[in-house]
């Protein structure tokens, strides 16, 4: 079975609705990683010298190449990410091997054959 990794970096009031939406297309699970800090095109606003923006967390997830796109392109549209700018983005990267995904693999076996 071959994996994809899907990195996504949210508002963290959007956290929980990208997590549920993850679950709902196939996901199953996820690593949140809290307090990211980050900028897009336009440079964050400062007040007296404190910047002003909204806390960002690191959703990753761990998913089966099958179900990647339509997970990549259901967060993408719960989390508003092409609608809104800075409200998040999400990248999809190769995973080459991994170890420590036993049940995960058992969990999938089913649903990717009915998807193939």
């Amino acid at each position: 079975m071959r994996f994809k990794l899907i990195v996504t970096f949210v508002e963290d009031d959007k956290t929980e609705a990208v997590m549920h939406a993850a679950r709902e297309a196939g996901a199953t699970g996820c690593t949140v990683i809290n307090n990211a800090r980050g900028e897009g095109l336009k440079e964050s606003k400062t007040f007296f010298g404190l910047t002003l923006s909204t806390q960002r967390d690191v959703v990753l997830l761990l998913v089966e190449e099958h179900l990647s796109r339509h997970i990549l392109e259901h967060i993408g549209e719960v989390g508003e990410f092409d609608a809104k700018p800075g409200t998040g983005i999400a990248v999809m990267i190769d995973v080459e091997d991994a170890v420590g995904v036993v049940h995960q693999v058992e969990e999938l076996g089913d649903i990717v054959e009915e998807n193939l």
